[in-house]
């Protein structure tokens, strides 16, 4: 498969590489990442040609868009596609008195929902700031799980505005599971999703009624934690992540029955992570995170690694894999 196609982003004039860089990692997402390996990281991503970065102000509180907005500067914006996020608006709080949460030592900031409209414009503006430009590819309305009625009464509004006025180019809705973008598919005018998890190897959610929903309203999938927050990536071993927990019992049987497969054929499984759902014609990018540069190399190498098709024909025969998921030919 190759990396480095590009595809639209739904009824827009952007192009993006089907393989991006996602920025949680460069933000600290479980394990702090000095600025000088973001900013590599970032660069070796264009060296190779990927055109495709996203980001949000909650990645690190603020750290990734900073580290994103360094390692793009300078960088044509015909020449990239920059993807960010509103929802959470960042306050500041004295160092040392931020409760614990997945980022390791983000920024002296505390992520704070809002999806008003005034809220998404603070967060936008103050998103323009550290990234350093004045405009935005994508802008996605990012985990509105417990505020739909804000989400699409307050920020929505906002994105669309924005979009009208060509500060973005298109509007987005990133989330960790399918059923609320399919309703903002219906409900509202949105370009693409970014879909975190619920289309992997492993977890199909997606492909019930977003995916197709999605290719009726030419509306773009872009895959998330391709990795399901890790274990597709370290395999299923003690202590191993699904959904940024500990993987229950049954995730982490699925992945054992995964793994038996991909030794018989020698296949890694983060090969198979990485193409399976770039299959769909919903799909235009998948976006794994990467914290330094070996792993960015690594993504790039195994997207390209060739699989026969009788792999997946025994994914599919195990009961592994929907029979109407598509697979890579």
């Amino acid at each position: 498969m190759d990396p480095l196609k590009k595809v639209q982003i739904g009824k827009t004039s952007l192009q993006v590489t089907r393989l991006g860089l996602g920025g949680a990692p460069l933000g600290g997402l479980f394990e702090d990442v000095q600025g000088e390996v973001a900013v590599a990281t970032i660069h070796r991503a264009l060296e190779l040609g990927i055109n495709f970065f996203d980001t949000a102000p909650l990645y690190g509180h603020g750290k990734s868009e900073k580290w994103m907005g360094q390692g793009l500067a300078g960088i044509p914006s015909d020449s990239r596609v920059l993807a960010t996020k509103v929802g959470r608006v960042l306050e500041p709080v004295a160092p040392g008195t931020l409760e614990k949460d997945e980022f390791d030592n983000p920024a002296p900031f505390r992520p704070v929902f809002d999806f008003s409209y005034d809220g998404v414009m603070r967060s936008f503006n103050e998103s323009l700031k550290r990234l350093q430009v004045d405009r935005i590819d994508i802008l996605h309305i990012h985990d509105p799980d417990n505020h739909y009625v804000q989400a699409i009464k307050g920020a929505y509004p906002a994105l669309d505005q924005l979009r009208r006025e060509g500060r973005i180019a298109a509007v987005g809705a990133g989330m960790n599971q399918a059923e609320m973008p399919a309703r903002f598919a219906r409900e509202g005018n949105f370009d693409c999703f970014l879909l975190a998890g619920r289309y992997t190897l492993i977890d199909h959610t997606g492909l019930n009624e977003l995916l197709p929903l999605c290719v009726e309203k030419k509306i773009s999938i872009i895959i998330g934690g391709p990795y399901n927050s890790g274990i597709l990536a370290t395999g299923a071993k003690p202590g191993a992540k699904f959904n940024y927990a500990d993987a229950p019992p049954e995730i982490l049987e699925r992945v054992r029955e995964v793994e038996e497969i991909c030794d018989r054929f020698q296949v890694p499984m983060k090969a198979a992570a990485l193409q399976f759902p770039l299959a769909h014609p919903a799909v235009a990018s998948v976006v794994p995170g990467a914290r330094s540069v070996a792993e960015l190399e690594e993504n790039f190498r195994l997207i390209s690694h060739p699989i026969p098709g009788e792999f997946w024909a025994e994914l599919r025969a195990k009961g592994l894999l929907p029979e109407e998921a598509p697979v890579p030919e």
